[in-house]
């Protein structure tokens, strides 16, 4: 039986609902939403704060921005927890806002969820009337490198 095309996979529940959000909102609507995201993005925490060592730059992304996976043990791929952590300037916005809808939409699922993500995921939010392609693909390189670290250290 042939996989599923990405694109007729489900997002994640948190995902789909923010997803939701945006597919209802106008333009100006989906960049204060962003704004929204970006505000609420959670600071680094300390035992990742002055270790630049330790975190993934995303290059594809046009401000800096910097990410780090954990994944929790299971004998499963389902049972093992990830969490996520970015690190982007408050001067970039737009970036941050990124960074927000995929910590809200992603931490705290399971390594088998998050690798089930489809790749089209950052373009079912309709940001491409708000934003341009450019900015949305740093959103794709950041759920790219998501799901290669967790890939990594699940040995997957």
């Amino acid at each position: 039986m042939p996989a599923e095309p990405a694109e007729a996979r489900p997002l994640p529940t948190a995902l789909a609902e923010i997803a939701e959000d945006f597919g209802v909102a106008s333009a100006q609507e989906k960049l204060q939403l962003l704004l929204e995201f970006s505000d609420e993005l959670p600071a680094l925490p300390e035992r990742y704060a002055g270790h630049a060592e330790l975190l993934e730059r995303v290059d594809e992304c046009q401000s800096p921005l910097f990410l780090v996976v954990e994944v929790g043990d299971g004998a499963a791929l389902d049972e093992r927890p990830v969490n996520l952590f970015f690190q982007a300037p408050a001067e970039s916005p737009t970036t941050r806002g990124f960074a927000g809808i995929l910590h809200e939409g992603l931490d705290g699922l399971s390594a088998a969820q998050i690798l089930d993500v489809p790749d089209d995921a950052p373009y079912r939010f309709g940001l491409a009337e708000a934003v341009s392609p450019l900015r949305l693909r740093g959103m794709v390189a950041m759920l790219g490198r998501i799901k290669r670290q967790v890939r990594l250290k699940t040995a997957v």
